[in-house]
């Protein structure tokens, strides 16, 4: 690795140390139908975001509740003297990328076959607090 990539990834590195994220891997649930209900809660505070997907009819909301709780804790582990009810959190990005795909076959008419492909997905939450200039 050359000097300019290892300064550009140690800066990556310490950037990443600061933001406070959550990951869910193979959630078995398509992109598309993730996408729907991440694009719901993109940039709200986090005690909206959290009300809007436990009342969200979604099956992938679910999925999503639990994660975005994670990202918030996952934030209290790293800034342990301040307190959640003061420190504006609110979802700073989200996105959802395909993974892998189950393929299956399923019986046709005259002797055919047609590939379903069961789709799943892998979301990425990043949680951070609202200072006064963003605002």
């Amino acid at each position: 690795m050359g000097s300019r990539k290892r300064i550009a990834a140690e800066a990556r590195k310490e950037a990443n140390q600061k933001v406070a994220f959550a990951k869910l891997n193979n959630c078995p649930t398509s992109p598309r139908k993730m996408r729907i209900v991440a694009d719901m809660v993109r940039g709200m505070k986090a005690e909206q975001a959290l009300h809007v997907l436990k009342h969200s009819p979604q099956d992938a909301a679910g999925r999503l509740y639990k994660l975005l709780l994670s990202a918030i804790s996952n934030w209290q582990a790293k800034n342990e003297g301040v307190r959640l009810e003061d420190a504006n959190l609110f979802v700073k990005d989200i996105f959802v990328d395909s993974a892998r795909m189950l393929k299956r076959i399923q019986t046709a008419p005259q002797g055919r076959a047609y590939r379903i492909r069961k789709r799943s997905n892998h979301v990425t939450v990043i949680v951070d607090n609202l200072t006064e200039s963003q605002q």
